[in-house]
């Protein structure tokens, strides 16, 4: 049977503290996703948010953001006192203000780890143990970031900055307490998010996770894994990630990303890109790889430069990647992010792998071309979207696509005011071929440009949209239910069919 899911961030969920969380919102989310005939989750990055507030910008590619812990969990536990924090200045319900939760949760978490480190359990230490390769680099990593106010390692001193050994001892020694606070919170991410993943699991659905092809240059893992990257003599990197000029910007995009020694990983037979997929495996049921054309080949720009002008494209690793990734770990569910400029040789490393591509039916409606995207171009061996978490919402799109795209989307799809514009852009969704159709969130809840998750380009006001107390509704998972029961994509209650309960 084909499937049918949903995307929705867990910072999006509601709840009173400020953000999404692990808490009693996301397990009734998964009841919702359940009683509407959703087998998938989408979910965005479970990593700690960086530059912009970005889960694509993260300190770590392993850890887990600290603001998902369900803090309710923690006093159900004793770790906590509900007068603690839950009349705390949060922020607002419908938008995260993540200045608030920097300045509050951490002084609240740190309560918890105090009376966690009186009676430690013996889980904790397991842990600890199982993901030692990344957690001991990382909790190293944030005790010094603390010490030199939040500057990037680049600017620490120089024997720190350049891991000698008599530098992280030290730090070891001065900030032991400090590294078991980092070391706790990655624990409680960890215990709850299994939890819920395993609650997921038990009612039908599958968490499908995110994972940036990059990772960020003020991180544990640039600050620890230096020879994994292009660097110059000095230990700089030499080049940095980032797209060409094109039609929407005439300066291509500066991501600043440091970019993979390619030929290190592969003397190494991607040990480190085994190690990562795998924790990712432990945390989703499937990965969906941001930018995966860069496999293929990839833009590389001079470290220093202020502009994407004068980049290069390079040779990436190819099938010799997944190759390896499939010998170590069997074949690896893995969701292609092949969106963007896209040259044949992507293509077919998108055919050798065999890994599912994504088709987004915003893109679809080119009124001089026959699209890739449009439905009857689609291949089983995909999932589709009527946007991503870059996009628009549907009803935001329906107000800002060009006439010749509106136009063409009403006559391909049908489009009526008495069904409904998006209601249209959904069905079109759902009927196409592809196996899997993931839709968002806002855009069943029929949400607008204040729903919009990130707009590419733009640096504030990002991550921060919140889904209202009460909005997942059963007549929404009713109608959800029917719609895809429709195309396809989930069975029909036995009422709806008129077979017996």
């Amino acid at each position: 049977m084909r499937e049918c899911g949903v995307l929705m961030p867990v910072f999006s969920l509601p709840g009173p503290y400020g953000i999404g969380c692990f808490g009693k919102e996301a397990y009734n989310f998964v009841d919702f996703l359940a009683e509407a005939g959703q087998q998938v989750w989408q979910i965005l990055p479970l990593a700690p948010t960086g530059y912009g507030d970005s889960p694509y910008q993260s300190c770590s590619a392993f850890a887990s953001n600290p603001y998902f812990i369900d803090l309710d969990d923690l006093a159900e536990r004793g770790l906590l006192e509900k007068g603690e924090y839950e009349h705390l200045p949060w922020g607002g319900g419908a938008r995260i203000d993540y200045g608030a939760l920097y300045q509050l949760r951490f002084g609240v978490l740190r309560k918890a780890a105090a009376r966690f480190f009186a009676f430690p359990e013996d889980d904790y230490y397991a842990f600890c143990f199982l993901n030692e390769e990344w957690l001991e680099d990382y909790a190293l990593y944030m005790a010094a970031k603390g010490e030199y106010q939040m500057k990037g390692w680049q600017e620490w001193p120089e024997p720190l900055r350049r891991r000698e050994p008599a530098a992280l001892e030290a730090l070891r020694n001065e900030k032991a307490e400090e590294i078991s606070f980092w070391k706790f919170l990655q624990y409680q991410c960890h215990r709850q998010w299994t939890a819920l993943k395993a609650y997921a699991n038990e009612k039908g659905v599958r968490i499908l996770g995110d994972m940036p092809i990059y990772v960020s240059a003020d991180s544990a893992d640039a600050w620890a894994g230096g020879e994994m990257f292009e660097t110059d003599a000095e230990g700089n990197f030499s080049r940095v990630a980032g797209c060409p000029p094109d039609y929407f910007s005439a300066d291509g995009q500066l991501w600043g990303n440091p970019l993979y020694d390619w030929a290190w990983h592969k003397r190494t037979g991607y040990a480190w890109w085994v190690r990562r997929l795998r924790h990712a495996l432990e945390l989703f049921d499937e990965v969906r790889i941001d930018h995966f054309r860069a496999f293929d080949t990839y833009y590389a720009i001079p470290a220093g430069h202020t502009t994407a002008r004068n980049g290069v494209w390079e040779q990436g690793p190819g099938t010799e990647l997944f190759d390896a990734l499939n010998a170590a770990l069997g074949r690896v569910p893995i969701v292609a992010e092949d969106l963007g400029l896209l040259f044949d040789s992507v293509r077919k490393l998108l055919a050798d792998t065999g890994l599912p591509g994504m088709k987004v039916l915003q893109f679809a409606f080119d009124p001089d071309c026959d699209s890739e995207y449009l439905p009857h171009n689609h291949i089983e061996n995909c999932v589709v979207y009527p946007g991503t978490h870059d996009n628009a919402t549907l009803a935001e799109w329906l107000t800002t696509a060009s006439k010749g795209e509106l136009a063409k989307a009403k006559a391909y799809l049908g489009l009526n005011r008495s069904e409904g514009f998006a209601a249209g852009m959904l069905r079109g969704t759902l009927a196409s071929c592809a196996r899997l159709a993931v839709i968002p969130a806002a855009d069943w809840l029929g949400l607008g440009a204040e729903a919009r998750i990130n707009t590419p380009g733009v640096g504030q006001g990002n991550w921060q949209w919140r889904a209202k107390a009460g909005a997942f509704t059963p007549a929404l998972a009713e109608r959800m239910r029917r719609t895809c029961a429709l195309y396809g994509r989930c069975p029909a209650k036995a009422e709806e069919t008129g077979a017996e309960k």
